[in-house]
């Protein structure tokens, strides 16, 4: 079987097996920091949408729990490797307790969404090379700039 598909006016043509392995490439594992299992809580909204849209998720809090199929880890002493993005929703009076968690971990990037901006971890991360963005993870997924 043969696929074909577009991504910015260019063609791919893939057999099922070499599609499947293009498509994880480009899903990104997120750590999402403050992770709940409170259903009105957008920390729950994320792991929803990153779920649904194929990212694989490592919820981290301090509450146990499961969220879509993942435990909620509470130890700061695990860390996980090949994260891409940290999505942020601790507040900042509760971050600087995370901040050897979140740089030993070495994401690409890290997301603080409304609420959690932090100008003095932004900067460590920044000094560690990770990029830092100041938005909403929800946003980014429903609009393709995830």
């Amino acid at each position: 079987m043969l696929i074909f598909i577009k991504i910015k006016n260019i063609d791919f043509l893939f057999t099922f097996e070499n599609f499947i392995a293009f498509g994880y490439h480009f899903m990104k594992k997120t750590l999402i920091l403050g992770a709940t299992t409170n259903t009105d809580r957008y920390a729950y909204l994320a792991a929803r949408l990153l779920t649904q849209k194929g990212h694989p998720i490592v919820p981290v809090g301090i509450k146990n729990g499961e969220v879509f199929g993942e435990s909620i880890e509470k130890d700061k002493n695990t860390l996980f490797e090949d994260i891409d993005t940290i999505t942020m929703y601790v507040g900042v009076a509760n971050q600087a307790e995370w901040y050897d968690y979140i740089l030993k971990t070495k994401p690409k990037r890290i997301i603080f969404n409304p609420g959690t901006e932090n100008p003095e971890l932004y900067q460590k991360a920044q000094k560690e090379g990770i990029e830092c963005i100041e938005a909403c993870t929800l946003v980014m997924l429903n609009t393709g700039q995830y």
